[in-house]
């Protein structure tokens, strides 16, 4: 099987073995529904409270504000969405380059009152400063900031802005999905400074999919998106999905104790591969912004971000042209637009996302293989041209 490099991390990343080996016997053999009152009920029930208390320890968080989700869309779901019924429609302010699985459902709250406004951002991807303080003095009863940037890793002073919004008695969120495993995360702090709830989610940290968890301050009062037998707080109804769970606790821990030396390796090999991307002529974007270590995401002038992403994939790398999640959809990144990129260029983005697996020798010949494309692909648009 032809298996390409793998450079899309931020998309997805593989299950770790010791995950897997953790998940197996919640399949075949501890398989009780946690809410049944016999041992496999009770050995699920205690499998379930030790990857609550793992989750919330790699987040500094307590393991009774671990809501465990199918995942990071549901997180962002539930507390826009049940924040909004729990109280009177007003305004809803969230950042201009939030990932779809907040965007979407901020537009769908508009259609029962809310009002929406979006935050505009630097052209380095950052919250404008002028315009936060001038959103503050609507008086948003919700906010919604990501913590880190998807596309372009850029890091956002989240406890800053909660804590300007804390006075405003504001609801404020932080999608945290890109953060957990590349940044300490500590809720303690965050809650402190006025940050209610954060999203978090096991896939982008060597855990299974279909995991995740809104990590929530008790005091707030949030109306479940699934109603039904009362699990998670009465948050979520269903039937716990345990193995996932088991999963996602080891995984959390695995990935707090790699942290420190992970980052490390990430930033040297980010170097490399701006170093290269430079000499290319390439633009990448956030450079002036504080980012994860693993995140780049760049374009070439005249070369269409999609071909490029297909063409580096027959050459054996495998990248992403931004959100996974709207990927099927072919248009300018919202987030570059938002910056203040040009629609021709923002449509040539490309994003390379590292993981574990990654090494020196892949940077370079990723940088081979896209000097090689480069040359190919325009000298295609000479011809056509």
């Amino acid at each position: 099987m032809f298996a390409p490099a793998y450079l899309d991390h931020n998309a997805t990343t593989p299950v770790a073995p010791a995950v897997m080996e953790a998940m197996a016997p919640y399949f075949a053999q501890s398989y009780g529904n946690a809410s049944s009152r016999h041992e496999y009920g009770r050995s699920a029930l205690k499998a379930m409270d030790e990857a609550r208390q793992r989750v919330a320890a790699a987040v500094g968080a307590h393991p009774t504000e671990v809501v465990f989700s199918s995942g990071g869309t549901e997180g962002n779901n539930l507390f826009l969405k049940g924040a909004a019924l729990a109280m009177k429609p007003g305004l809803l302010a969230v950042s201009a380059m939030e990932h779809p699985s907040v965007g979407e459902p901020a537009r769908q709250l508009e259609r029962h009152g809310w009002r929406r406004r979006e935050l505009a951002v630097d052209g380095d991807g950052r919250v404008d400063a002028a315009d936060f303080v001038r959103a503050l003095e609507e008086k948003p009863a919700l906010m919604s900031v990501m913590l880190v940037n998807n596309e372009t890793g850029v890091i956002q002073d989240v406890a800053s802005l909660a804590a300007q919004a804390k006075p405003g008695r504001t609801w404020f969120h932080t999608d945290a999905v890109q953060a957990l495993g590349k940044l300490p995360l500590d809720f303690r702090h965050l809650n402190g400074a006025g940050v209610h709830a954060m999203t978090i989610s096991a896939h982008k940290i060597h855990g299974p999919k279909g995991i995740g968890a809104l990590v929530v301050d008790k005091r707030l009062e949030l109306s479940p998106l699934i109603a039904g037998g009362g699990q998670e707080r009465g948050l979520r109804g269903g039937t716990e999905n345990v193995a996932a769970m088991v999963g996602f606790g080891v995984a959390c821990e695995l990935a707090a104790a790699g942290l420190a030396v992970e980052h490390q390796r990430l930033v040297r090999l980010r170097g490399q591969l701006i170093e290269g991307l430079a000499a290319l002529g390439a633009q990448v974007f956030g450079l002036g912004a504080e980012r994860v270590a693993n995140t780049v995401y760049f374009a070439i002038s005249d070369l269409d971000g999609e071909t490029l992403v297909g063409r580096l994939d027959r050459a054996g790398y495998a990248v992403g042209s931004g959100t996974a999640c709207s990927s099927a959809h072919h248009q300018p990144s919202a987030t570059l637009l938002a910056m203040g990129v040009a629609p021709e260029l923002a449509k040539g983005a490309v994003r390379v996302s590292l993981g574990s697996a990654n090494t020196e020798a892949q940077i370079h010949g990723f940088l081979a293989a896209l000097a090689a494309l480069k040359q190919q692909l325009l000298n295609l648009t000479a011809i056509s041209a």
